[in-house]
Order: C-alpha cells, then sequence, then structure tokens
C-alpha cells in the first residue's frame, strides 16, 4: 500500500464537506464500490475518497446517534475513515463492505465512550441557567422566518425520542439507530456488534419495551 501518514489522511477527511464547514462538494463520477475497494487496498488514494464520499454521511448519522456534540460526531468520523483506511487491506470480503465499515464505526464510538467515561449526554436539565437561557435564546431565534407549526412540531418530537433514548444505555441506543433509523437487519447488527442474533432481538425487544415504559411514564397515556 502507498505510504500515506496520518496527518495526510486527516487532511483528506478534513477537506470533505461533512467534515468542515462552508464547503461545496463538486460532482463526482463514482466506480462500482468493488473496485474503489480493490484500489484503495493498492494505496489509490482517490479511490479511498471515493469510499468516504459514499459512506461519510451515514457514519456521522451512526455516530450521531449516540454521541451528542457536533465535534464529537466529526472526531469520530474521522477516526472512523482513518482506521479504514489502515487496515483496509485485511477486508477480505467475507462481509460486505459496509458490515465491515459500520462495525468499525460501532467500536470506535464506544471507545469514544469509554474513553470519556461513558458520560451521559447533556440536555436542559444539565445546564446553568445561563445555559439554559443562551439555549432558548438561540432556538427563539431559530425558529423565526421560515419555520413552520408542522416544523416546530417535529423539532419537538426529536427532542423528546432524543430525551428518551439518552435514558438507555449506549449499547442499546446503538442498537435502536441502528434498526429504526438506519435500517440495517438483525442479522447484519449482529455482526457489527458481536453477538448473536438471539441476543439482538432480546435486547431490541426490552429496548423498545423500556422505551414506551418511559413514554408512558413522562407523558401518560395520551402524550401528555
Amino acid at each position: 500500500m502507498a505510504h500515506v501518514t496520518k496527518p495526510e489522511v486527516i487532511s483528506i477527511l478534513s477537506a470533505r464537506p461533512e467534515f468542515s464547514a462552508g464547503s461545496a462538494a463538486a460532482p463526482v463520477v463514482e466506480m462500482a464500490e468493488s473496485e474503489q475497494i480493490r484500489r484503495a487496498q493498492q494505496g489509490d488514494v482517490p479511490a479511498y475518497e471515493g469510499l468516504v464520499r459514499k459512506h461519510q454521511r451515514r457514519v456521522m448519522s451512526i455516530v450521531g446517534g449516540i454521541l451528542r456534540w457536533r465535534d464529537d460526531v466529526e472526531d469520530v468520523s474521522q477516526q472512523v475513515f482513518l482506521k479504514v483506511y489502515l487496515s483496509i487491506q485485511r477486508f477480505d470480503g467475507r462481509s460486505s463492505f459496509s458490515t465491515w465499515l459500520y462495525k468499525i464505526t460501532v467500536n470506535e464510538t464506544y471507545d469514544h465512550l469509554r474513553k470519556k467515561k461513558a458520560r451521559r449526554l447533556v440536555y436542559e436539565s444539565d445546564l446553568s441557567e445561563e445555559q439554559e437561557r443562551h439555549l432558548h435564546e438561540n432556538a427563539s431565534e431559530s425558529c423565526t422566518g421560515e419555520q413552520t407549526p408542522l416544523a416546530l412540531e417535529r423539532l419537538e418530537s426529536r427532542q423528546m425520542v432524543d430525551r428518551l433514548l439518552a435514558e438507555l444505555s449506549p449499547e442499546d441506543r446503538m442498537m435502536l439507530v441502528l434498526k429504526e433509523v438506519e435500517g440495517f437487519s438483525i442479522e447484519e447488527i449482529s455482526e457489527m456488534m458481536a453477538q448473536n442474533t438471539n441476543t439482538v432481538k432480546v435486547r431490541m425487544f426490552r429496548a423498545r419495551r423500556r422505551l414506551a415504559d418511559l413514554y408512558l411514564k413522562r407523558f401518560g397515556p395520551r402524550g401528555r
């Protein structure tokens, strides 16, 4: 594999629009993924960049389903693609590339949580009075202009879901994000999380029941 240093790989990732503010992506004609993988394994950096382009949004969505802060999401997503670059020669095709990649994503997210001592997500109840006031001022400003009652209702619903998910363990949150948001099958989640399918099914069932119980406890049978 051609020698590219870690700073150079990070520079490649930082140049991507999802990892840098205010950038615009130029249209790119993509080759078949199997060819991109083969070339990337031979050290072809443009082929590697093509894989990043194809998968970065979903990687960031998975990481963002667990971590609260955008800086953390971007840092972990960069680390995922750095690890992909450094280990892509070991990808042997026994699973799909996406499953292999998202397994790395799951592991890197857990590693980040462990390094941060699995700090729980921060919501308004964790903020100081000044921080909470600042949060509401920013929210009020963002509600002007094109915001509609439906958009605000959706935002409130998303915030409610985020609060409920915060009550679950990181592993259970990850399973629900992978299944309900990203649409992976039980078998794919089982491979990504290195757990057998029966364990995933049981944990998924318990996580859903836990969410339902939390919802009823907080909002009552009519959601109020």
